[in-house]
């Protein structure tokens, strides 16, 4: 297998993306922060299946973590990373250091109000400004044609989708299906994180929104579906509940209390504490 190429500053990335416009080429990006899992090579597949050519970009973000966040402690694999997308046909790799990212007196920071505000919003303030700063920098970077993040992340999605609007970016924001494992747990990075035996219990969490949006379908109350999820994540051995909530799909507004009106899209969202992981993970209503 061929290693992939990798860039580590903004200059060697457009002159790379340069080459290809010369020859009439669509770029899709799928901006990362390693530790990559088959969701990430799901997306990588996606961007491939919507354009000729794609960079993967893989950047720990400092902004979008709090002092007490587990920054430092990040899994981090490059060299894994690397294989993994050239075996997924990525194109580029964009690696670059802090310092190209944000350079010494940087002072420009995105934010977007109204759907970054509630669910993690609220529990991690200053989180989505993180996220669409640096996102908005991948974008202006890349000038890709496509971009694509997944929908384990929902409320980032709607927040990327709002910035990218908002700024007139130019860029399709591509929300790709959330990958599972076979018991259902969501795949992320931080599932490293999870003892054996935590990693047994983990696949609740997918259950109790599966059965959440089964009632709800069936025209159970908003606020019954939603105490009864988490009683059943505290019944299994959860820790905290940051939110178990039922939101509007797009601009992530309040539902209920009562029962969902058919017509109005709904998404149930939830992050919750096993051990030393944080899981998040949400479903359509």
């Amino acid at each position: 297998m061929t290693p992939i190429p990798i860039v580590r500053t903004v200059a060697g990335l457009r002159a790379a993306i340069a080459d290809w416009r010369a020859l009439g080429l669509r770029v899709a990006l799928v901006p990362t922060m390693g530790a990559l899992h088959e969701g990430h090579l799901s997306l990588v597949r996606i961007g491939l299946s919507r354009a000729d050519r794609v960079v993967a970009s893989i950047f720990v973000n400092p902004t979008q973590f709090a002092p007490h966040e587990d920054l430092a402690a990040y899994p981090r694999d490059e060299a894994g990373d690397a294989a993994k997308l050239a075996g997924a046909g990525c194109h580029l790799l964009f690696a670059p250091a802090v310092s190209e990212i944000y350079r010494p007196g940087a002072a420009t920071v995105v934010t977007v109000s109204g759907v970054s505000e509630p669910l993690d919003g609220e529990v991690r303030p200053g989180h989505f400004a993180g996220v669409a700063t640096v996102v908005a920098k991948l974008l202006n970077q890349a000038r890709p044609d496509v971009a694509v993040f997944g929908e384990k992340d929902y409320q980032q999605l709607q927040v990327i989708r709002r910035l990218a609007i908002d700024l007139d970016l130019g860029v399709e924001i591509i929300g790709a299906p959330t990958a599972r494992a076979d018991d259902g747990l969501a795949l992320s990075s931080r599932n490293v994180y999870l003892s054996a035996e935590e990693r047994g219990r983990a696949p609740q969490l997918a259950a109790a929104l599966a059965d959440a949006v089964g009632v709800l379908r069936a025209g159970a109350r908003v606020e019954t579906a939603e105490a009864s999820a988490r009683a059943r994540l505290i019944a299994a051995g959860f820790g905290r509940i940051d939110y178990l909530e039922v939101r509007d799909a797009v601009d992530l507004s309040r539902l209920g209390p009562g029962p969902l009106s058919p017509e109005r899209a709904a998404r149930i969202l939830a992050a919750v504490q096993l051990g030393r992981a944080r899981l998040i993970d949400n479903m359509a209503v």
